[in-house]
């Protein structure tokens, strides 16, 4: 299977996904409507793409001028399509892959921040105490883009940051946290 990054220098371009279900891929309207959200944001950023399935988030931060993108993701399948998609488009000077679940990531996280961080979890697993753990990671004014079920209504709530914005799309919502400071 594979779909299309859709703008920026890699516009266009095709990129592979994981077969079967072991990931969902973000849908091509829901992926648009969440970068038109955040394209001024998205310039020289610092990304982190947590269970981040094929890559394509990532791979759009890249193409729409993100200045570096780490992927976290620990299906052995995924690994392969997202380490092919990185070679695919020649951007490995501009990424990390760690290859290891997010929450054993946060475990062992040396203090490194983030200008946006996309957390698109299983829609069956939101993973609440690992999303709250990542807001720590966003540097102040920072974003964290929360992709889950519409069936899910409760938000999660911190101290450390504020909802700014909320999408519905068919399937999915994607709720925006700035960090406060």
């Amino acid at each position: 299977m594979s779909l299309r990054i859709i703008a920026g220098r890699f516009g266009g371009r095709i990129i592979s996904t994981p077969s079967g279900n072991i990931t969902h891929t973000m849908s091509e309207r829901a992926r648009n409507a969440l970068f038109n959200s955040i394209n001024d944001f998205i310039i020289n950023a610092n990304v982190l793409d947590t269970f981040a399935g094929s890559g394509a988030i990532g791979l759009e931060a890249l193409s729409r001028g993100a200045n570096h993108v780490t992927f976290i993701e620990h299906s052995k399948q995924a690994i392969k399509t997202i380490s092919h998609n990185i070679a695919v488009l020649k951007v490995e000077d501009k990424t990390t892959f760690v290859k290891i679940s997010v929450e054993n990531w946060l475990q062992a996280q040396n203090n490194q921040y983030f200008d946006l961080i996309i957390a698109d979890p299983p829609y069956d697993k939101l993973q609440s105490n690992t999303i709250q753990k990542l807001f720590s990671l966003l540097k102040p004014g920072g974003l964290l883009v929360l992709s889950h079920s519409n069936r899910q209504e409760t938000l999660i709530e911190s101290e450390e940051v504020t909802v700014i914005k909320q999408h519905r799309h068919a399937t999915a919502n994607l709720t925006f946290y700035r960090r406060k400071g």
